[in-house]
């Protein structure tokens, strides 16, 4: 990969950090707006605090070395179910949770070299 490339990706991995550590805490401490988010999507608390384990989790792997590409996935799952949501229950705001996917899926893509041959 080129420099380029390379700083890109490490400012991406740097967004999607700051993004999931600041959504998935938000869900783990129970912030109002995510407690009424998945009430209204009907799937109950306790899918809150997965959701915001996933996601806190994912941001730390995308800086662990072998287990970017599965911090990367885990994310890009998320925001699959995410994106679902928001266009299926929650309305029409599922632009962030599209890009915060594509970002995440780009990334496990630049880490696809860690799948095991």
């Amino acid at each position: 990969m080129s420099k380029y490339s390379n700083i890109a990706f490490l400012v991406i991995r740097a967004l999607l950090t700051v993004a999931f550590l600041a959504a998935g805490s938000a869900k783990l401490l129970g912030a109002e707006m995510m407690v009424g988010t998945f009430e209204a999507v009907g799937v109950g608390q306790w899918f809150r605090y997965v959701t915001g384990l996933i996601e806190v989790g994912g941001a730390i792997l995308l800086w662990v070395p072998g287990l970017q590409l599965l911090g990367a996935a885990a994310l890009t799952v998320t925001m699959i179910g995410a994106v679902l949501a928001h266009l299926f229950i929650l309305g029409p705001s599922a632009l962030p949770a599209l890009v915060l996917g594509a970002l995440a899926a780009a990334t496990a893509y630049r880490f696809r070299g860690q799948i095991p041959a």
